[in-house]
This record gives structure tokens, sequence and C-alpha cells, in this order.
């Protein structure tokens, strides 16, 4: 069974009450337990997390190296200013899927840009909370075809 990591970064946790406008009015709980039942179906399992601080995002990257298939990132604002991140992003020689809730091109300009896309092996934005799906798709797809040791 393939275990894909999906990584969130901060703010995530009040997905639903934090800006609806925005994100909608879906939890991480409810994202969590979509994604739970999509790997199920795909043969594959997942290992959820959030954290609002960057060290411990970095060390699940770190912990995800040699034992996921891939890993899917939304790193909220550290998007936007972590090289630490991205380095650690450079050390996992999986599949890396970047997803954003909104569009973060249609937002304020210092959005536009992401460390996480330069390792970054496909971008979804704009798509909701279904771009989680959409990269755990992607990701399983992608496992299949790569040979197990």
């Amino acid at each position: 069974m393939k275990t894909i990591y999906i990584i969130n970064g901060p703010n995530l946790n009040l997905l639903g009450k934090r800006q609806p406008e925005i994100y909608g009015f879906e939890t991480l709980s409810d994202v969590e337990t979509q994604c739970v039942e999509l790997a199920t179906e795909l043969g594959g399992s997942i290992r959820f997390l959030q954290s609002n601080r960057e060290y411990e995002i970095i060390d699940w990257i770190h912990e995800a190296r040699g034992k996921a298939a891939g890993i899917i990132i939304n790193a909220g604002a550290f998007t936007h200013t972590s090289i630490a991140i991205l380095d650690a992003l450079n050390t996992f020689e999986g599949t890396v899927i970047e997803v954003h809730i909104s569009n973060i091109h249609k937002r304020e300009s210092f959005r536009h840009h992401s460390y996480i896309s330069v390792r970054a092996d496909g971008v979804i934005v704009g798509c909701g909370t279904e771009g989680y799906q959409l990269a755990l798709r992607r990701v399983m797809s992608l496992a299949k075809t790569v040979p197990t040791a």
C-alpha cells in the first residue's frame, strides 16, 4: 500500500471558519475524511498533518523520505516565504504536488510567488478543497508507475 503525506501549513486548522468567502465552509477534518476515503478506494493510505510551525513541516518532510510515495503540500503562507521548506522538499525523491484552495494568482501580489513550486511536480490552485483529491489521484497514479523495492 502506498502512503501519501498530506501536509498543511499555518491557519489551515481554521478552515471552514476563517474567511469562508475565500476558503469555503469545509473543515480540515472534512478534507481529511474525503482524502482517507479516496486513498482507500485507490489502494493507498495517507498521513494527514497540519502545523502552524515551520520546523514541524520540515520534520514531516524529512520523515516522509524513504516512507512515502508522495507529498501533497499546502504550506499556506509559508509557500511565499520558506526557503527552508523548499530545501527540505528538495531532499524528498518522490512526487510533490502543491495545493492551494484559493487561486493565489488572483489575490495579493505577494501571494503570486511560491518557493514550493520550484520543487513541485504539479500545482493545483483555485479548485477549493477538491484540489486535495485531484492531487491525491495524481500522486497515486504516478506511484503505480514507480517500481517498489
